[in-house]
């Protein structure tokens, strides 16, 4: 199962994934939350320039399933949307972590890394939930 959650990135308990390069965060949901999505047919996301915060929601994937909100790992100013998501959504049931990448944000709170979890950490979790 580990080869579904990429040993580098950082999760959270909402199922959204971060990578960090220095001060900029790349954002997007994990292969478990598209995995119980099912199909993708809709992505909302926040344009450039747009702040969000920590535990807020920044946007919303819907499924053929559900609409499920998008919670913000961090705080920062989104400074690149995935555009190729919004107009392909599927492509976060193909890629979730490479080219299904969802937002770019300018962290402001460094801090805030810490609160998430490694990929251990995460596969814990998940197993605990399941239980």
């Amino acid at each position: 199962m580990e080869k579904h959650f990429p040993e580098e990135l950082l999760y959270t308990k909402e199922h959204e994934w971060c990578r960090v390069k220095g001060d900029i965060v790349t954002i997007g949901i994990t292969w478990h939350a598209q995995d119980q999505l099912g199909d993708v047919v809709f992505c909302e996301l926040p344009a450039p320039g747009e702040t969000i915060k920590a535990g807020q929601t920044f946007g919303a994937v819907e499924s053929v399933k559900a609409v499920s909100d998008l919670f913000s790992p961090v705080t920062g100013k989104v400074t690149e949307r995935n555009d190729d998501i919004v107009e392909s959504p599927e492509g976060l049931n193909e890629d979730c972590y490479d080219d299904g990448w969802m937002i770019r944000v300018e962290l402001s709170h460094k801090d805030e890394l810490d609160e998430l979890m490694s990929q251990g950490d995460y596969l814990k979790f998940l197993e605990e939930t399941e239980d």
